[in-house]
């Protein structure tokens, strides 16, 4: 049983991993469905597959609007961007 005191999880670029084939949909799902009624869990990553959007209770998609390494030239900082 997943631990109660454990109020957030963090899964990482979880859809690419989806996409890839690396672990099933249904593993994901499975424990998502397992964790403790007041723990939350961001999933990452781009191409979230639709099961697992429908099992999703929040669903946000980003787009970059404006990045200083394509206005301004500036370099990628080690650690921070890559």
């Amino acid at each position: 049983m997943p631990d109660a005191a454990v109020k957030l999880g963090l899964l990482d670029e979880i859809n690419v991993a989806l996409k890839l084939g690396y672990i099933p949909l249904e593993t994901v799902v499975a424990g998502l469905e397992q964790r403790p009624p007041l723990t939350h869990v961001a999933l990452t990553g781009r191409g979230a597959p639709p099961g697992l959007i429908a099992a999703a209770n929040l669903v946000t998609e980003m787009t970059m609007v404006r990045h200083p390494f394509r206005e301004q030239g500036v370099k990628a900082q080690a650690g921070i961007e890559y």
